[in-house]
């Protein structure tokens, strides 16, 4: 499609309270702003991103996940403001959407809506049951005949619930000639987009308002906000992936990541985190378990089991308070309590409770390696670098420090010493 976006990004955000910059904040593990990008790479292949506040960290962050935007730092020392963020900006098609890089929950549907129509500028608009601390929009006969905010509204315009929704679709040649025109003759000292509007209706220019979905156009500029936002973006990405097959047991306390992604039938229990760009392909999650960017196929982890980053656990069972780090398990069965760190462990291992794959020294990880057919005594230490081949039996409580051959039998155990009567002798008493 035909047209233009500028995402304006360059402010502050003060009321985040935060060093980060608002639009780098995240929803569901992604920063705001690249669901803003998402939305708008739907619509256009002309993006602009307006940027200001620690411009080069999040123009860092995008161009690390988009190679094609555009980026334009605002002078925000003698054009203050949302229209002043506009100045120098050329749109390469004849039409040019304006939206916030603080609206993560906008979706292209919405977008699109805006963009529709032969109206000189379309404005996005709100209605609210509690319009109090937003501009107005004045319409009559469908058109938009002002915009004013709520400290100038006068009492008959108080009572209007129609908010601005802070987007706007405009000819391009308008935007051209409008922006050097603004002024910042306003108690804010700002050049305001809004002004535009004014223009346009002086001139007798067609101003359409769109009325859009409130929980799409809202800005997130609290960490309440942001919580709020999560949810909504959360019930979103969950709603989808029970509609396309997934089983979910009270999806309102699980965590999906917007990256992860789902294949065939999985049962996902209450409590889990599904984090980064894990893939789960017809497993089951079971309650509070947590899995970090890996690969989980024809598996069943937990309750309460997690899978750290760079793992593919494969026809696998792993139980409950089983931490598995950077490991490939296959048709692997570690049942409960155990630490499983840079290994890979191959079809019909045993792994017994309190196994501990010991990879690091203190300066350097090591890996080891488990073949077919393993079993794995409880209360067992591998210090790797280490390599135990097929059918071999590790006896329970034994420490492992050299390759094991196959076939063989590891056990390593100090002999047990038996005192009679020590308690009543340590603790004076009789017997």
């Amino acid at each position: 499609m035909s047209i233009s976006v500028v995402i304006l990004s360059a402010g502050k955000g003060t009321r985040m309270k935060s060093n980060t910059p608002k639009v780098l904040h995240k929803i569901s593990g992604k920063p705001m702003i690249s669901h803003v990008i998402d939305a708008s790479k739907k619509i256009s292949d002309d993006i602009t991103v307006v940027i200001y506040h620690q411009a080069e960290r999040v123009r860092e962050v995008i161009e690390k996940e988009y190679k094609d935007i555009k980026f334009h730092i605002q002078d925000v020392e003698n054009f203050p403001g949302t229209g002043g963020a506009l100045r120098g900006i050329t749109p390469k098609y004849n039409r040019t959407l304006i939206l916030n890089g603080d609206m993560p929950l906008v979706t292209d549907n919405s977008l699109k809506n805006l963009i529709d129509g032969d109206s000189d500028i379309n404005i996005s608009v709100i209605k609210l049951d509690n319009p109090s601390g937003y501009g107005r929009v004045v319409i009559e006969n469908q058109e938009v005949k002002q915009i004013v905010e709520e400290k100038d509204c006068n009492p008959i315009q108080k009572e209007i619930n129609s908010v601005n929704g802070g987007v706007y679709s405009i000819k391009s040649e308008l935007l051209k000639r409008y922006i050097p025109k603004l002024n910042n003759f306003n108690s804010q000292k700002e050049y305001y987009l809004t002004d535009i509007i004014e223009m346009a209706v002086k001139e007798g220019r067609i101003v359409k308002p769109i009325f859009v979905p409130e929980e799409e156009f809202k800005g997130v500029n609290s960490k309440l906000d942001l919580a709020t936002a999560e949810e909504i973006m959360q019930r979103r990405i969950k709603d989808s992936l029970m509609l396309n097959g997934t089983i979910m047991h009270l999806p309102d306390t699980i965590y999906i990541d917007i990256n992860a992604s789902f294949e065939g039938e999985s049962i996902i229990e209450s409590g889990v985190s599904i984090i980064g760009k894990s893939q789960i392909i017809n497993s089951h999650i079971k309650a509070n378990s947590v899995i970090e960017d890996s690969i989980i196929d024809n598996s069943s982890i937990g309750p309460m089991g997690r899978v750290r980053p760079q793992s593919h656990i494969q026809d696998t069972h792993i139980g409950n308070f089983v931490e598995v780090k950077k490991s490939n398990l296959n048709g692997v069965k570690a049942g409960h309590l155990s630490y499983l760190g840079d290994a890979t462990i191959e079809e019909g291992t045993n792994i017994g409770a309190g196994v501990i794959t010991c990879n690091y020294d203190g300066k350097a990880k090591y890996k080891t390696k488990i073949g077919k057919n393993v079993f794995v005594g409880s209360d067992t230490q591998i210090v790797a670098p280490i390599t135990i081949e097929d059918d071999v039996i590790i006896g329970a409580g034994t420490t492992v420090t050299k390759d094991i051959k196959t076939g063989s039998l590891a056990i390593s155990r100090v002999p047990l010493k038996i005192v009679a009567d020590f308690f009543y002798k340590f603790f004076k008493k009789v017997r």
